[in-house]
């Protein structure tokens, strides 16, 4: 599973690298965390606000960091 963490390096983009992270290895799943800064790329999800989460190239949430029990729901 691919989980890529959209935004330019600030502190809540940081933070949901965590709570992914966090998610996943509690979740016991083979994953990647690929942090995605290049606006360009970022754009071409069609996110306007960062951070954003994405899975398999899906983006899940944008704009605010989800709790860990929310990011397991979207890992699922």
């Amino acid at each position: 599973m691919k989980i890529q963490i959209l935004g330019t390096g600030c502190p809540k983009c940081s933070k949901l690298a965590e709570v992914a992270k966090s998610a996943a290895s509690e979740m016991d799943i083979d994953y990647e965390i690929v942090k995605v800064t290049d606006l360009n790329e970022i754009m071409s999800f069609g996110v306007m606000l960062t951070p954003a989460l994405a899975v398999d190239g899906v983006v899940k949430v944008s704009g605010s960091v989800p709790s860990k029990s929310e990011v397991k729901e979207m890992l699922n």
